[in-house]
């Protein structure tokens, strides 16, 4: 085999439709697109549109809603906190804040601030300061010596 005997297999390649270039062509005037209307034009598409027949995003029924205000908090878990102390990426001196968090790369993003859940051991006195904690978490974190104090996420999320 040489390269320069390596070819497309016939009819492989179609060439390109010119449409809208005069009446000889067959494919002239409208250009393929019909006759007037919506469509006719250039880049427009009815979107969900079934011929009249009520679509199916209005024939299925509304459920649920979604609140606008609900904050969104990143969870992190005393055995991760642990283990970020553990490895020298967490200074168990300085209060644990949603910076120092992200900054230790236990947290990705900041978002409306950190709730501390209680899965895991916490050997280390901390001193948290985030949006929320749950009681297990509080009473592990007090029982290790340390204590928990509660921000206000709302005014956090707007700061």
């Amino acid at each position: 085999m040489k390269l320069n005997g390596i070819s497309d297999n016939p009819g492989s390649k179609k060439s390109r439709v010119r449409v809208g270039r005069g009446i000889g062509s067959g494919c002239g005037k409208t250009g393929g697109r019909g006759v007037k209307g919506q469509k006719a034009r250039s880049g427009v598409r009815v979107k969900g549109f079934e011929g009249g027949q009520m679509p199916l995003y209005r024939r299925l029924p509304k459920r649920g809603f979604h609140n606008i205000f609900a904050l969104d908090f990143n969870e992190v878990n005393l055995g991760r906190v642990q283990a970020a102390i553990d490895a020298k990426k967490l200074d168990a001196k300085a209060p644990v804040t949603v910076e120092a968090l992200v900054s230790a790369g236990v947290c990705s993003k900041h978002l409306d601030g950190v709730r501390i859940l209680g899965a895991g051991e916490l050997k280390t006195k901390v001193v948290f300061h985030v949006a929320g904690a749950t009681k297990s978490a509080i009473s592990a974190i007090e029982k290790a010596g340390g204590s928990v104090t509660i921000l206000n996420a709302g005014a956090e999320a707007t700061a």
